[in-house]
C-alpha cells in the first residue's frame, strides 16, 4: 500500500516545482521532504522527480501524481457524504485539458461557477486532447472525439462555430476576385500550432481539394483576431470573438460560407464521477450559452 505521507510529498513537490516551497506547503523541512520522495522512489523501483529549477516529474511520477490527485478528489467527497470522517483541509486539483479557443471564449465561466476545486489547465488542439485522458494525465477534458474513452464518460456540448475572416485590406490585396484556388495558395493564413487544421478543413470544403498555403504560426486565440486586424494573414476566429468586427466593418468574411462548426465534447473519468458532478454541471451549462445546437 502507498502511504499517504509519501505521496503527499510527491505531489507537494511538482505543484510548487522545489523541495523547499514543498517543505513550506507541508509544514517540515525540506530534508524530510527528500527523505520521503527517496523512501517513495525506492518502494517503487523508479526515479520519480528530475531535480532542477523546477523540478520535473518522470512518466512513473507523473502517473504517480495524478493518482494523488485522483484520490485527494474521491476523499473529499467521501468526507461529505460521511459527516464523522474529517475532510481534509486542503483543496483537491482537477487537471483539465481543453483547447484554447474555448478557454478564450466559454470555459472559464464554467470554472468560475464550481467552488471547492483548483484547476490545472493544460491547453491541447480539441483533436488531440482524449489522448491525455488515455494516458490519464488528465481527469477531464473538452475534445471533438464524440466516442468515450475507455474509463471515460462523454457528453456532447455543442458546436464552437468558427468564421473565415480578414481585413477589408488584406482581402483587396490578396483575394480580389473572391476565394480562388490560386488565392488561397499564397495567401498568408493563421495557424496555432502544427495540431491546428482548422483553416486546412474549411478550405477544402470551399474548394473541394486540399490546398497547400503560407501560413503565419501564432498560437494565440485573442492573438488570431488581433493579427487579422492587422493585416498579417486570414484565419478561422471563433465567432464570439470577431462578430463585432465584422458589424462594424474592420474585418470581413471569406468565403460562400465562412462558418464553420466544431462539435465538443465533455469526457471525464468515470471513477471520479460523483465528484466531478458540479464541473460537469458547470460545462454544460456555460456550453449551453455559447456553443451551437448540436
Amino acid at each position: 500500500m502507498l502511504e499517504y505521507p509519501l505521496l503527499n510529498a510527491l505531489a507537494s513537490v511538482l505543484r510548487t516545482g522545489s523541495f523547499e516551497l514543498a517543505a513550506h506547503s507541508l509544514s517540515i523541512t525540506p530534508s524530510a521532504v527528500s527523505q520521503r520522495i527517496k523512501l517513495l522512489e525506492e518502494r517503487l523501483g523508479c526515479v520519480l522527480i528530475v531535480r532542477g529549477h523546477p523540478c520535473s516529474a518522470t512518466p512513473a511520477g507523473s502517473r504517480l501524481f495524478r493518482h494523488t490527485e485522483e484520490v485527494s478528489l474521491l476523499e473529499h467527497t467521501l468526507a461529505a457524504d460521511l459527516k464523522g470522517l474529517l475532510p481534509d483541509e486542503s483543496i483537491p486539483t482537477i487537471r483539465i485539458a481543453v483547447n484554447a479557443d474555448s478557454l478564450a471564449t466559454w470555459f472559464i465561466e464554467a470554472l468560475a461557477e464550481t467552488t471547492g476545486m483548483l484547476f490545472d489547465l493544460v491547453t491541447d488542439d480539441q483533436e488531440h486532447s482524449a489522448d491525455l485522458l488515455r494516458r490519464r494525465e488528465v481527469m477531464a477534458a473538452v475534445t471533438a472525439h464524440p466516442g468515450p474513452v475507455q474509463g471515460c464518460d462523454s457528453q456532447p456540448l455543442g458546436a464552437l462555430r468558427y468564421i473565415a475572416a480578414a481585413s477589408p485590406a488584406f482581402v483587396k490585396l490578396f483575394f480580389p476576385d473572391g476565394l480562388t484556388e490560386y488565392a488561397a495558395r499564397h495567401a498568408p493564413a493563421l495557424t496555432f500550432n502544427n495540431k491546428d487544421k482548422l483553416q486546412e478543413t474549411w478550405l477544402h470544403g470551399q474548394l473541394g481539394t486540399l490546398i497547400s498555403f503560407p501560413t503565419h504560426m501564432l498560437p494565440s486565440s485573442r492573438g488570431f483576431v488581433d493579427a487579422a486586424l492587422a493585416g498579417l494573414g486570414w484565419g478561422m476566429n471563433p465567432e464570439s470573438l470577431v462578430k463585432a468586427h465584422i458589424e462594424n466593418g474592420n474585418l470581413v468574411t471569406l468565403g460562400t460560407k465562412p462558418a464553420l462548426d466544431i462539435p465538443l465534447y465533455w469526457q471525464s473519468n468515470r471513477a471520479t464521477r460523483k465528484a466531478l458532478t458540479p464541473l460537469t454541471k458547470a460545462v454544460r451549462t456555460a456550453a449551453k450559452r455559447y456553443l451551437i445546437a448540436w
